[in-house]
């Protein structure tokens, strides 16, 4: 009996093993340092047991495209995409907002551009559907400049550095590293706008977001749960070890631990010109999960607003046939469970 009840055992270790293998999570991300804590839970172990299969997509929209067909579970992305998602009902869900943009993020104007006024019929260089073009928006309109008056072309940032240099586009929105690219390539060019400006770090406007597809919420939710304390354990461990952290990531997206810390600095703490990196508590104040307080004058219970800002601008552009409630694409489940660890 001894020997049948440790066959069993073994059997079921063994059969747990090949569902695991057999089902790793697939998740996304494209090359930016903001998107690297993955990299540190995988291979830190932080993950409870999780296979993660991590693949860069440079394309966000290849990313969701890749979640609704099935291919995808999770993707790190910008957080703009809720709104377009529960109009389209494409069965994706944003889960958590991860970061704010505290500088990382600028509006570059090409050299001999010194006003918004001077790009009325020139062509500007976006993440069309993204948080770049409503910055760009936003910089514009406030600026005297509507929307129908410039040219948005649809560009990656390898792409739109390449337009910036070449002189196809007239003025351009970046993340770093890629803006200081642009900045030394480019004497005479100029930062008109950035994220530490009080109307885009009180609101969160630019930041960053975990989503999954509502199948995997619905068939995997326990590990919808693990797969998002893993992220949060990822950022403590990048905290408390920040230099090596910061090496993973680096390792991870094959870039420089200089462009590494140009985005999320050597320190742990949030960077002026970098991004704040929420942890599980500043995420869940954001989402409206818990009661408490967020540095640099950000909003408690701050998606909402979030939402509300997003959804006008996709419904400006045509991105949205109409404006959905938040509860229509945001589901907090995992990230109320990633509390309770």
């Amino acid at each position: 009996m001894r020997y049948i009840r440790s066959g069993i055992a073994i059997l079921a270790l063994a059969l747990g093993s090949a569902t695991q293998a057999a089902d790793p999570v697939k998740l996304s991300l494209f090359s930016w340092p903001g998107y690297g804590f993955w990299f540190i839970a995988k291979e830190k172990g932080l993950t409870e047991g999780l296979e993660l299969d991590i693949s860069i997509i440079e394309d966000p929209y290849q990313s969701f495209a890749l979640m609704t067909a099935g291919e995808l579970h999770a993707t790190s992305s910008t957080a703009e995409y809720g709104p377009i998602a529960a109009d389209k009902d494409v069965g994706i869900k944003l889960v958590t907002y991860t970061n704010p943009s505290y500088g990382t993020d600028k509006i570059i104007l090409a050299p001999g551009i010194t006003s918004a006024e001077q790009l009325k019929g020139q062509t500007v260089a976006v993440l069309e559907g993204g948080l770049t073009q409503i910055f760009m928006a936003e910089w514009l309109t406030d600026n005297g400049v509507g929307i129908n008056e410039v040219t948005f072309t649809n560009l990656i940032m390898d792409d739109a550095v390449g337009a910036m240099v070449g002189g196809t586009a007239a003025a351009a929105e970046f993340w770093e590293p890629f803006g200081s690219q642009v900045l030394e390539a480019m004497p005479g060019a100029t930062v008109a706008a950035d994220s530490t400006e009080e109307k885009y770090i009180t609101t969160a406007l630019l930041g960053d977001a975990l989503y999954m597809s509502t199948a995997f919420l619905e068939q995997r939710p326990e590990d919808a749960a693990k797969l998002t304390r893993a992220y949060f354990n990822a950022v403590d461990f990048w905290k408390a070890n920040t230099a090596e952290a910061n090496q993973i990531i680096a390792d991870g997206l094959q870039f420089t631990v200089a462009d590494v810390e140009q985005v999320l600095g050597s320190t742990g703490e949030i960077l002026k010109g970098g991004i704040f990196v929420f942890d599980r508590d500043q995420a869940a104040i954001f989402m409206g999960l818990k009661d408490g307080e967020l540095p640099l004058g950000i909003a408690a219970d701050g998606m909402q607003n979030h939402w509300d800002i997003t959804t006008d601008w996709w419904l400006k552009f045509g991105f949205i046939d109409k404006a959905m409630p938040m509860a229509a694409g945001v589901d907090t489940t995992p990230l109320a469970a990633a509390l309770d660890k």
